[in-house]
């Protein structure tokens, strides 16, 4: 088992930054795709940025281009999320995932990961 725990959410304004962190632990693999995902009220969880294993490609959805920044320490086991310019949309559960690197997949496609942490709650007032 793979176990994930995610920091690093809090209460912020609009413009604010926050920097959340995923930390791996547990069974190891030789390789493996991490990504975020996020769930606000009343709404369906959705994609957010995600980064390979091959190459370290990224991936990011349309509404946080240019003001997310998915990376990660391979040797730390932790993959981070820079989040600049918040807006109030943004709030939301955060969740990170992660999956055994097997062949590359469609890295926004929640229903590849195998393995899911328990959230950490971002809020954004205007």
């Amino acid at each position: 088992q793979v176990q994930l725990v995610e920091s690093g959410g809090g209460l912020v304004q609009a413009g604010d930054s926050l920097r959340l962190s995923c930390a791996a632990s547990g069974r190891t693999f030789s390789g493996y795709d991490m990504g975020w995902f996020r769930q606000a009220p009343g709404k369906e969880r959705e994609f957010v940025a995600a980064i390979g294993w091959i190459g370290g490609r990224t991936k990011y959805a349309d509404s946080v281009k240019g003001r997310f920044t998915i990376s990660r320490d391979n040797t730390k086991n932790t993959m981070y999320l820079q989040m600049n310019s918040l807006k109030p949309e943004d709030t939301a559960l955060y969740y990170c995932a992660l999956r055994r690197y097997v062949s590359s997949v469609s890295l926004p496609n929640p229903a590849i990961y195998d393995y899911w942490g328990q959230g950490t709650q971002v809020t954004v007032s205007s």
